[in-house]
């Protein structure tokens, strides 16, 4: 986190009137469904034709596919109806919340998570993970300081000042 945080106050630094920015909690969710209300963007179910995750595993009325053991380049899978890539899998997401355990229970429409905490909102499941946490509402927590090789980010481009 601590990384995709630096990347993005420096990009802004050199972009003039648009500020780069990690994704609140809810607007990677938002992003991920494109607006479907099923565990994936794809449907009840995921299959290693649409996204990177251990195929060893299933979820629901899912089969059992590939397990690649690695990343794969963005744009391998189709892209949901947003036209978004590699939402599911692939890697962990950073997002700019602090991790809160009331996320479920929040009650507007763009919860931002608490102002502090200790762990930092990951988001997406990633290549070594089972569908079940490639799930669209699945959230998961690490410090902002933790670096795997199944994590990355992805940024909000934001026209003025955010």
């Amino acid at each position: 986190w601590d990384h995709a945080a630096e990347f993005c106050r420096r990009v802004s630094t050199r972009l003039d009137g648009f500020t780069v920015r990690l994704p609140t909690e809810a607007e990677w969710e938002y992003a991920c469904r494109a607006g479907t209300t099923t565990p994936f963007n794809t449907g009840e179910t995921i299959s290693t034709d649409q996204a990177n995750y251990d195929g060893n595993y299933v979820y629901g009325s899912g089969r059992k596919g590939e397990y690649r053991q690695k990343t794969l380049p963005v744009g391998s899978f189709r892209p949901n109806a947003f036209g978004l890539y590699d939402m599911h899998g692939n890697v962990w997401e950073w997002c700019s919340d602090w991790f809160a355990d009331s996320y479920a229970n929040a009650n507007n429409t763009d919860p931002t998570g608490p102002a502090s905490g200790s762990y930092r909102v990951l988001r997406g499941g990633s290549w070594i993970n089972a569908p079940r946490h490639c799930r669209s509402a699945y959230r998961f927590r690490d410090t902002p300081d933790t670096r795997f090789s199944n994590d990355g980010f992805r940024v909000v481009v934001v026209s003025g000042v955010d």
